[in-house]
Order: C-alpha cells, then sequence, then structure tokens
C-alpha cells in the first residue's frame, strides 16, 4: 500500500467511526434536555378522559418510572381512566414491583389491556396483569410463565424454592384480592403454565376479552373494580393518547442487550482508535460516551465478569496487532473474544436478556472488517517518520510551469517551487512527483510514466523547450 493510499483509507477511516460515534454523541444530547412527561404536556379537556398509553419489552426501570408518572398525571387530570396497552416478555422483579404498587395507590382505575393481537404479558407481565383493575387481552394474545428466574441463573435448590414460594404468595395475594383465579395464577408461578386470551377469560384469570381499544371501553362501562370499588364510565368518554418521552424511550431502549453490546463495541473501538491516532480527540470522547451508556445498561441488565473480561481481552489483542502486525492473527483472536464477550455478556437463561446471534455475527464481522483495513492503516501511517521543513514535501504532487531541461519551475500546493528532474527533461504542464529535496531545489519525476513524455518529445529538445523569442 502506497503512502498516499494509506493516508486516504486513514482519513476515510476516521471520518467514518467519527461519523458513527457522532451520531452516539448526538442521542446523549437528548439526556440534557429537561425531563417533561409526555403525559403532562397538556392537561386541556383531560378531566374525565380516558387516558391510554403503550409499553412494549423488558420490563425495567425506565418502563416503571414512565408508568409511576402517567399514573400520578393521569390522577391528578381528574381522568375517568388509565389504559396501558402492554406487550412484554418479563422484566426486573423490582421495577415489576414498583409498578404494581402504584397501581394500588393509584384512585383513579388503572386497565392493563394485552395489545395488538400477538402481544404477550409474560413473566412479569402476568403479575402486572393481576394486580390491575381491570386485566383485559385482545384476541390471539397470552399470558404466563411466571416461575421466578435469577438473572444470573445460578440459584441453588433451597434459594428458589425460598423465591418461588414469596413470589406464589404475592401472586396468590394479587389475584385474590382483584377476584380472579388465585389457583391458576400460583400455578402460573410454580408450573409455569400459560393460557390464551380466550382460555383465560374462561377460567377467570382475566376480566375481559375485545379487539381493539373502542370495544374495551365499551365493554368495560360500569364495571366495578374490586378492592377499590371504582367504577369504570368509559363509554362515549374522549380519549387522550400519551406516550414515553425521547428521553424516556432512549434509556428504555438502551437497556436492551444487544444495543447495549453494540454500544459497549462502539466505545471500544473509539478507545482503539484514540489510542492508536492521539489528538484525534472526537472517536476517544464519543467511545468514552458509549461505554457510560453501555454501562447504564448494564445497571439493568445481569452483566456477567467473564463477558465484560472477554471484551477486554479482544481490546489487548487489537492493540496488540496494532504494535506487533501478526498479519491478522491477533485481530482474529480479538474478534473471537469479541464475540465469545458478546455471548457471555448476559448471564441469564432468559433468551431476551441475552445478545442475539445476528447481532454477534455482524458485529463480529463488521469490527474485523474495520480492524483489518483501517485500523492497520492508521498504525502504518503513525509508524513512518514524521517529516518537517522541505521534507514533508516528499510524495506531493504538482504540475511543471516551464520545461524541465532538467532544471525548471513547478507549482505544488499553490506555490512555486524551482525543480530539477530526477532523469530526463519535462514538458511543461507535465503532471509530477516530489521524490527529495537538495537544498531549495526539489527533485521531482513525472506521475504518468518514466519520464511524462513520448518519444518524440524526447527526440526533438525544442518542443521540450517551447517556442523560442527572436
Amino acid at each position: 500500500m502506497n503512502k498516499n493510499r494509506t493516508r486516504r483509507i486513514t482519513e476515510l477511516g476516521t471520518l467514518a467511526l467519527s461519523a458513527a460515534l457522532l451520531v452516539v454523541v448526538a442521542l446523549t444530547v437528548l439526556l440534557l434536555l429537561p425531563v417533561m412527561p409526555a403525559a403532562a404536556a397538556d392537561d386541556s379537556g383531560s378531566s374525565g378522559a380516558v387516558w391510554v398509553t403503550e409499553v412494549k419489552g423488558i420490563v425495567d426501570p425506565p418502563m416503571a418510572n414512565y408508568l409511576k408518572e402517567t399514573m400520578k398525571d393521569a390522577a391528578a387530570a381528574g381522568a375517568a381512566a388509565l389504559v396501558i396497552q402492554i406487550d412484554t416478555p418479563g422484566g426486573l422483579d423490582t421495577s415489576m414491583r414498583d409498578i404494581i404498587q402504584a397501581e394500588i395507590d393509584s384512585p383513579i382505575p388503572i386497565v392493563f389491556y394485552v395489545h395488538p393481537q400477538g402481544a404477550r404479558a409474560a413473566s412479569a407481565g402476568v403479575y402486572i396483569l393481576m394486580g390491575a383493575d381491570v386485566a383485559a387481552m385482545a384476541p390471539q394474545t397470552n399470558l404466563g410463565a411466571a416461575t421466578p428466574v435469577s438473572l444470573s441463573g445460578d440459584m441453588d435448590e433451597t434459594m428458589q424454592a425460598k423465591v418461588t414460594n414469596d413470589a406464589a404468595a404475592y401472586i396468590r395475594g394479587l389475584a385474590s384480592s382483584h377476584n380472579r383465579n388465585a389457583d391458576w395464577a400460583e400455578q402460573a408461578v410454580r408450573e409455569a403454565v400459560s393460557l390464551p386470551a380466550e382460555d383465560a377469560l374462561e377460567q377467570n384469570v382475566i376480566d375481559f376479552v375485545a379487539p381493539d381499544l373502542p370495544a374495551l371501553l365499551k365493554a368495560i362501562d360500569g364495571y366495578v373494580t374490586a378492592p377499590k370499588g371504582l367504577t369504570l364510565h368509559t363509554a362515549g368518554a374522549p380519549v387522550k393518547e400519551v406516550s414515553m418521552g425521547l428521553i424516556q424511550r432512549f434509556l428504555h431502549a438502551i437497556a436492551n442487550p444487544d444495543i447495549a453490546y453494540v454500544l459497549m463495541t462502539i466505545g471500544v473501538l473509539g478507545i482503539i482508535m484514540e489510542l492508536s491516532t492521539p489528538g484525534l480527540g472526537v472517536a476517544g470522547i464519543a467511545g468514552v460516551i458509549s461505554l457510560l451508556l453501555a454501562f447504564y445498561s448494564f445497571q439493568v441488565l445481569p452483566v456477567s465478569l467473564v463477558g465484560v473480561a472477554l471484551v477486554v481481552l479482544a481490546m489487548i489483542l487489537y492493540l496488540a496487532e496494532i504494535k506487533f502486525q501478526s498479519h491478522g492473527v491477533l485481530g482474529i483472536g480479538g474478534t473471537a473474544a469479541l464475540v465469545a464477550g458478546g455471548l457471555l455478556l448476559f448471564d441469564s437463561p432468559m433468551s431476551y436478556l441475552q445478545v442475539s446471534w445476528p447481532v454477534l455475527i455482524v458485529v463480529g464481522a463488521i469490527v474485523f472488517l474495520f480492524f483489518m483495513i483501517v485500523i492497520r492503516a492508521v498504525a502504518k501511517a503513525m509508524r513512518r517518520p514524521h517529516a518537517t521543513g522541505l521534507e514533508s514535501m516528499v510524495g506531493a504532487t504538482g504540475v511543471t510551469l516551464s520545461p524541465l531541461t532538467p532544471g525548471g519551475q513547478v507549482r505544488l500546493q499553490g506555490e512555486t517551487w524551482r525543480a530539477r528532474s530526477e532523469r530526463g527533461d519535462l514538458r511543461k504542464d507535465t503532471p509530477v512527483e516530489v521524490l527529495g529535496t537538495e537544498g531549495l531545489t526539489l527533485i521531482v519525476r513525472p506521475r504518468d510514466g518514466p519520464d511524462g513524455t513520448g518519444e518524440e518529445e524526447r527526440a526533438d529538445p525544442e518542443k521540450l523547450q517551447g517556442p523560442q523569442e527572436n
């Protein structure tokens, strides 16, 4: 790879990585914006309205905080009820209990509705549904599999029994107080059973099955909740839709194993780029920000120290490849460690708390290609001795301003220089490249051929010298 090509690849690689990391920086700017719950943005006309919101994904702190805020705001606005459409595979016990406690404390009816068709309320979602004033589902949805599982998956039999008994008592109490099937609720914990919507209604696990929101509001009108004894007035009531704000959606999104792994990988690449090309700044800063966002995700996800150690090992192997040039052996080892680290990064038996295989494969391939093409080019460029003064002109290109026979003038980088052809004579307007210097004179050669001229020009010196003055 010649010097100019290396320089171009280095510049393009730096721009590519910096652009990718700047996207992360732009997203983090959202964290600096004032937090304003979307539900509280406009309370005009909210009294007597049915508030409707939707949450999807893992039950985590951002979701819990949003739902608690929305319940409080809906009650303050005098809403007739709050309908929460949910689709979740489960989540964290502490976040689940926060949501249920907010349901219990709410002075207005809280309706949890498993929607749309194909959605589910699994694991933590079952507990939340049992704690709702109204539990409803759309057709072709399901709930169940509420057996508690340690995030690290390392509970012994005694501890598993204690946790299961506690969870069974908790969900049984929720179901009983809301006049629902407590026996099935306990079975969902102890035996991980599940039910489709129609069977759940038939077995008194839920209160209603409705295909859409208008049908649900019509069905629950006049229903008296237990144990609060609240009567719903939803038929014909105005509907006020609310949703997560940008910050809440962003925090909820990054509390995801796939995104956390991508953020961590970008952070590692940024640090490697900064260490291999000191002074860039952008890559290092954005890399640190990416790692901080990944660490936020790690606070709510079951992180494995083995996975983290493998990712650190990958970084060490990449840096070693840059320094020692093992012809890709260390780079391949680094990529293998990065993929293995992602596979073991989240120690949980639950699939939704693990990095997916497609993400592992795609990230591993992209990182390997980026490393082999760009990082090595950057490292090669950084190992070249730094040129100063006229030496910095070596490799520069320009054009002859007069015939070089062999001396004359050339124009490089907007300036006129004395120059001498390396060999042979060159005509005016010949593209040249600087090979070296002699004092203040540049030694150049043509860029196109060995001398930049054809046989006819070399045979006729007058063509090289141009027209003569009398």
